[in-house]
C-alpha cells in the first residue's frame, strides 16, 4: 500500500518575500509593487552561474541574462526616453557581459527611473521624458505596464533559475 505521508523536497534557495506594505496613495502602491518586482528579478539573476545564465532552457531562446537585459531597455525607454530600434535584440546580452554587468546596468536603470518618478506626484500626468517622436504615457499607465512586464519576466526568471541550479524563492 502506498504511503500517505506527503513527500517533502528540499530546494536550494531564498525564502519568499511577501508583497510590500505600501502607503495609501495610488503612486505609493504602484511604485511599491514595481520596486518589489524589480528587486525580485534582479535578485533572481544575481549570482546565477555562467554560462547557464545566458543559455536558453526553452525553445524560444529565453535566458536569464536576456530577460534582465530586456527589462533594462524597457525601464530606459519608458522613463528615460531612450529609443529602442529592435526590441527582439534586447533579449540577448552581449557575449562580453557578465552576470554582474547585466545586474549592475539594470539596477542603474532602475535608480535613474526612480529619480524621474520621485518628481511625479500626479498619476494622470505624462511621464516627463525626452521623446519628441511620440507622446509620453501617463505615470499610471507606465507604472502599470512596468508592473505587468517585470512581473511576467520575473516569473520566467523563477523557472529558468530553478532549472539552472535549483534556486527558488524571491
Amino acid at each position: 500500500m502506498p504511503s500517505t505521508t506527503p513527500r517533502t523536497t528540499h530546494h536550494k534557495g531564498r525564502g519568499d518575500t511577501p508583497p510590500p506594505r505600501t502607503g495609501s496613495s495610488e503612486i505609493e502602491v504602484l511604485r511599491g509593487f514595481l520596486d518589489y518586482l524589480r528587486t525580485s528579478i534582479a535578485t533572481k539573476v544575481d549570482g546565477a552561474p555562467e554560462p547557464q545564465a545566458r543559455t536558453a532552457a526553452v525553445p524560444s531562446g529565453t535566458n536569464l541574462l536576456g530577460l534582465l537585459n530586456h527589462l533594462t531597455y524597457v525601464e530606459r525607454s519608458m522613463f528615460l526616453g531612450d529609443h529602442v530600434h529592435d526590441w527582439q535584440a534586447t533579449f540577448h546580452a552581449a557575449p562580453a557581459d557578465s552576470v554582474a554587468d547585466v545586474v549592475a546596468r539594470y539596477r542603474d536603470a532602475v535608480k535613474r527611473a526612480n529619480d524621474v518618478l520621485d518628481g511625479c506626484a500626479d498619476p494622470g500626468a505624462p511621464v516627463p521624458r525626452p521623446r519628441p517622436d511620440r507622446p509620453a504615457p501617463s505615470i499610471r499607465w507606465a507604472l502599470t505596464h512596468l508592473i505587468e512586464e517585470t512581473g511576467r519576466h520575473a516569473g520566467h526568471a523563477d523557472i529558468l533559475r530553478e532549472l539552472i541550479d535549483g534556486t527558488t524563492g524571491r
